[in-house]
């Protein structure tokens, strides 16, 4: 069977093509089995946790027996009582071992076996009692490591379990138990919020928080990708340039696994040869993406409403400019962290990556979308802006700026300084809507300023936002505006001003700064 790109569940080599885990296995083993951590993996969905628990399963069982499970195998009667847990857990514990055929561990399941038999009422402390007895007679260290750990977050039963796994971990020096306890999940343990009883109250588990901070980073990098290009290239032979689209993929994807497998599908499969294997391609992959219904965008959704403090809190990011400095002890920006959203840069919260940040922003605009006056208008009136397939930008700016000055000139400065740039894109949305995508670049993104990136039918355009601040900072900002379009390689672009000054000059000019044109639209 030929290899393909996987996005859905585990990966294998055998089978897919993927990034080379060795290096990071190499080091999860060094800098945590080694030294019998009791760890937890949580990163966001679909980070490839359970492939890479299920390949260091694979590369511990040299050196250790490796009892490997996973707890969305059980149903939510398991976790009713304490004997109900205390039997599940111990025949998953056997069914985990029953592929390792030795003698040695054949007698070791004997033990489980015959106390599932013995004990119809099975206590925690039974099921503990016995697991110690078979780690002191193992014969070699015996590592415990359970995937999906969240899914038993709303059990008391489960935080008994953790208690005394705790107490046994503790006391291992005295008591034989697991030599290394890895737990995977999205939620760390520390920030599982409980519901344990009928009513509604809440609390956190970390008073049995004992994990080491696992610090190792699990997103691709551009090397990495091209590597795993370079496989698929030596297979197809299709002449492509695996470094090139690799450090493409990342620009839009920041290494998270899914999206870099997602595009590399799409390209594969929906636009097919060597002519989609390019930045054109790239863009019109992403666009798949977003508009897919993809459980991770939905995921997302779902969490924002959940906690609608992150949803202020990337929503102000994201429109208004604010730097919100990161840190990690406030709940809120150590939840979104913890689901993939948000990383941290320069000590700034800012949104993980790229395809995240254009699916937030189609989240938000949409939501204003129905009241959206401006919006309306440029729906009503889309066919005028493309041209023999190409979007007149010029033309773009110049129907903004009237349009604007039609619908908001009553509204106070405070309201438009806050809200321009979010007026602008659900202006711009339904005009490129279906062919085309933009996204903000991040990196000069803030109260004063942001860089819109439109790429349509392979054609970008970089649009500078920026609040009317004097002319020598408007002058700045036109050098900064030609810098970028260096990096684009391009030699036109457009800066939209918000002035607010009682006799400010609305309108379109062209400038001409060094050999660049430059569009400029004030409002």
């Amino acid at each position: 069977m030929q290899r393909y790109f996987n996005t859905e569940g585990s990966c294998d080599p055998q089978k897919h093509y993927m990034v080379n885990l060795e290096k990071r296995l190499e080091l999860i083993k060094k800098r945590y089995v080694e030294r019998g951590n009791y760890f937890v993996i949580n990163r966001g969905r679909q980070f490839g946790k359970t492939t890479t628990l299920k390949a260091l399963a694979d590369y511990l069982t040299a050196e250790y027996i490796v009892v490997s499970m996973d707890f969305q195998m059980l149903s939510t009667k398991n976790f009713e009582d304490e004997a109900m847990f205390s039997k599940a857990f111990a025949r998953m514990f056997i069914t985990s071992l029953s592929n390792t055929r030795t003698e040695e561990i054949g007698e070791l399941l004997k033990q489980v076996s015959d106390l599932i038999q013995k004990e119809p009422e099975l206590s925690l402390d039974e099921l503990f009692h016995c697991l110690s007895r078979v780690c002191s007679r193992a014969s070699r260290p015996v590592v415990l490591l359970i995937d999906e750990v969240d899914h038993a977050s709303n059990h008391q039963v489960f935080i008994d379990f953790l208690a005394m796994l705790r107490g046994y971990y503790l006391n291992r020096e005295n008591i034989a138990i697991f030599h290394s306890v890895i737990l995977a999940g999205v939620y760390d343990i520390k920030n599982l919020k409980l519901k344990i009883s009928p009513g509604k109250e809440h609390k956190y588990n970390s008073p049995w928080n004992i994990s080491a901070r696992f610090n190792i980073d699990m997103s691709f990098t551009a090397d990495q990708i091209a590597a795993m290009l370079q496989e698929y290239e030596n297979d197809k032979k299709m002449g492509i340039n695996p470094k090139a689209i690799a450090e493409e993929i990342y620009r839009y994807t920041s290494g998270y696994p899914y999206l870099v497998s997602g595009i590399c599908k799409w390209l594969d499969e929906e636009l097919a040869g060597a002519d989609a294997w390019t930045k054109e391609g790239i863009m019109e992959a992403v666009k798949g993406l977003l508009d897919e219904r993809i459980a991770l965008f939905e995921s997302m959704v779902r969490q924002l409403e959940e906690y609608p403090e992150i949803k202020r809190m990337l929503h102000a990011v994201l429109f208004e400019g604010r730097r919100v400095v990161f840190n990690i002890n406030n709940p809120m920006i150590n939840l979104a962290a913890m689901f993939g959203y948000v990383v941290n840069r320069a000590n700034s919260v800012q949104v993980a990556n790229r395809i995240f940040e254009i699916c937030l922003y189609n989240l938000f605009l949409s939501e204003d979308e129905l009241a959206s006056a401006i919006g309306t208008e440029a729906e009503r009136n889309q066919k005028q802006f493309i041209c023999n397939g190409r979007l007149d930008m010029d033309l773009v700016l110049e129907k903004f700026v009237l349009y604007y000055n039609d619908i908001y000139s009553d509204n106070d400065s405070k309201f438009l300084e806050e809200h321009g740039r979010k007026i602008f894109l659900l202006y711009l949305k339904p005009i490129i809507n279906g062919t085309g995508n933009y996204y903000i670049e991040a990196q000069t993104r803030d109260a004063r300023r942001t860089d819109v990136i439109v790429d349509y039918l392979g054609e970008q355009f970089v649009i500078e936002i920026k609040l009317w601040r004097g002319a020598e900072y408007n002058e700045r900002g036109q050098k900064q505006l030609t810098d970028y379009l260096d990096y684009y390689h391009l030699k036109k672009g457009y800066l939209l001003s918000f002035n607010f000054n009682r006799n400010k000059k609305a309108g379109i000019r062209e400038l001409k700064f060094e050999d660049r044109t430059i569009i400029e639209a004030i409002v």
